[in-house]
């Protein structure tokens, strides 16, 4: 396994982290002790970066238990921001938590959950502190300020974002630099052959301001996974909940991709992997296995290397920059979210 540095941080990550999501046991595998056997196979290959959150049910829990004796080999990443879940919404029973302070990027909420996290994990430090989605109602001066206190302290190592757009990465390291805080370490975007947005200004910005990536659903979230074609029945958990799943125009692009995949040599799984690490940009791209045979056939495929050729007929299939739909993952700006915010008061709206 090679090591790339992440971001300015000095540490050394894999470019293929560990994902934690699917251990949690309320919507991914439901029995720990195999979600911990996975963790080690991911370690013992050489993957020595591992991703939770907060958010994930009890994934910190399995994450905290599978590191006992490692975990000073790791770096260990995970997150804040998004309500702690006792099991998802979509879930029959599920509960999260309606306290509207459990939540968001705020001083007040980001001492309280790192406590959480780390008795959770079992550790006395995070290597990589992110907020997990942007804060539209918390200045950022707050955030970083209450971040830069627990790099201070020694609980957290290095800080970063996820799904943050370019101009609030760019007024994040401005604000950092003006009050002399931490700034950010790295982002989290989503990126795959499917989603390729952030090529456009995402990751721009990172490399222009030092930033290390961990790209999230290199696989498309399912759809590069070889299991969902066009006319045949979805077996993934996610198809009933998730709408990209059954968009056609994700299914169109998948049937071109296949037979390239076909003319490569190598399945569908690691074509997507290649190349969400082949983009100088892209520091790690996160895996999301369930099952120890999910992350057998993704390690199967870590040498594996798209040459030019590959490449260009890929930027054919999808064209660099551009996302074949939106997520329904992806972070959405107040002003997309509510009509009131880009529509002027009916009797304001003429020119006249």
């Amino acid at each position: 396994m090679q090591y790339r540095t992440l971001g300015r941080t000095g540490m050394k990550v894999s470019p293929y982290a560990l994902g934690t999501l699917m251990f949690a046991t309320v919507i991914g595998n439901p029995d720990p002790d195999d979600s911990i056997k996975v963790i080690h196979k991911a370690l013992d290959a050489g993957i020595n970066l591992v991703d939770t959150a907060d958010a994930y049910g009890d994934s910190e829990e399995i994450v905290g238990r599978a590191l006992k004796g490692r975990r000073d080999n790791v770096v260990l990443a995970t997150k804040v921001g998004l309500p702690r879940l006792n099991t998802l919404p979509r879930t029959p029973g599920a509960t999260a938590a309606t306290d509207p302070n459990q939540r968001g990027a705020s001083r007040r909420w980001i001492m309280t959950a790192v406590e959480s996290s780390l008795r959770r994990l079992q550790t006395d430090h995070i290597d990589l502190y992110q907020i997990q989605r942007p804060d539209p109602d918390t200045d950022i001066e707050e955030t970083l300020s209450a971040l830069s206190d627990l790099i201070r302290s020694g609980k957290v190592r290095a800080i970063g974002s996820s799904t943050m757009p370019a101009s609030d990465m760019i007024e994040a390291q401005w604000v950092a630099e003006r009050r002399g805080l931490e700034r950010f370490h790295t982002e989290q975007p989503p990126y795959s052959i499917l989603n390729r947005s952030i090529e456009s200004e995402v990751l721009p910005a990172a490399q222009r301001y030092g930033m290390g990536t961990l790209v999230w659903g290199p696989l498309g979230q399912g759809m590069l996974t070889g299991r969902v074609r066009k006319g045949e029945q979805n077996d993934l958990r996610r198809a009933r909940f998730s709408k990209h799943l059954t968009d056609e125009r994700r299914i169109d692009v998948v049937e071109q991709l296949v037979p390239l995949a076909d003319e490569a040599g190598m399945p569908l799984t690691h074509l997507a992997m290649a190349f969400a690490v082949a983009h100088p940009g892209v520091t790690s791209a996160i895996l999301g296995p369930r099952t120890m045979e999910h992350l057998d056939d993704l390690l199967a495929g870590v040498d594996v290397t798209l040459t030019d050729e590959i490449l260009d007929r890929i930027d054919e299939i999808v064209a660099p920059g551009t996302d074949v739909t939106r997520l329904d993952q992806a972070y959405l700006p107040p002003a997309l979210l509510n009509p009131n915010l880009r529509r002027r008061p009916v009797s304001e709206r003429g020119a006249a």
